[in-house]
């Protein structure tokens, strides 16, 4: 897990702001406010961390709050507060995309491991959307006929079968083929077939 993350804790009451950020400022890095609107000009989505959030805030509501992040592009989890919870509520919170829903008041050992475990799930989003967007551009620096000779070559063709499809030399399918696994960074038609699937690139029929 990532040693920069940030707990972002947002509660309108004052004395649950200090006991949670008391409590979580034992392990990790916190950020604590007391209104939506400071959170939303101060939350960073680039920022590795999650959030604890306050189901009934002044102004707008926490599934309101969870709305506006969702649609600015902030994914960071997560994890409602509420001493007002109801089944229905949190039905609605876990259908947008909350991580949890931790009923107030809190066992101090459940919230730690909430938090651990909201950290850890953002560490392995970020880890995919790295992964995702590299892969994303090595597909984009290939050429149109590498391209091509790729989704031949995954779909298991040999290169004197790619070259007669494409109606050009076997010789000149090897040149492609080599290119295509250096710009991929794969060593095996295997390994090229994983990440083609992870770039959603099809096989040629």
């Amino acid at each position: 897990m990532t040693t920069d993350a940030t707990v972002f804790v947002v509660d309108d009451d004052a004395s649950v702001l200090r006991a949670i950020s008391r409590l979580l400022r034992s392990e990790f890095v916190v950020e604590a406010y007391d209104s939506p609107l400071p959170f939303l000009e101060a939350v960073r989505p680039e920022t590795p961390g999650c959030i604890l959030l306050d189901l009934a805030l002044p102004g707008v509501s926490g599934l309101e709050l969870q709305e506006r992040l969702t649609a600015s592009g902030c994914c960071q989890p997560i994890v409602f507060l509420s001493g007002h919870g109801s089944v229905r509520t949190s039905v609605q919170a876990m259908r947008a995309g909350a991580l949890d829903f931790i009923e107030k008041p809190w066992e101090n050992d459940t919230l730690l491991e909430t938090v651990r475990r909201a950290l850890q799930r953002d560490h392995e989003m970020r880890t995919r959307r790295s992964t995702s967007d590299s892969i994303a551009r090595r597909v984009a620096s290939l050429t149109p006929r590498e391209s091509e000779v790729f989704r031949h070559v995954i779909a298991g063709r040999l290169n004197k079968q790619i070259a007669a499809r494409l109606g050009t030399a076997e010789k000149t399918i090897k040149v492609h083929r080599a290119r295509v696994m250096h710009k991929m960074s794969v060593r095996s038609v295997a390994e090229l077939t994983r990440v083609a699937e992870m770039a959603g690139v099809r096989p040629e029929p």
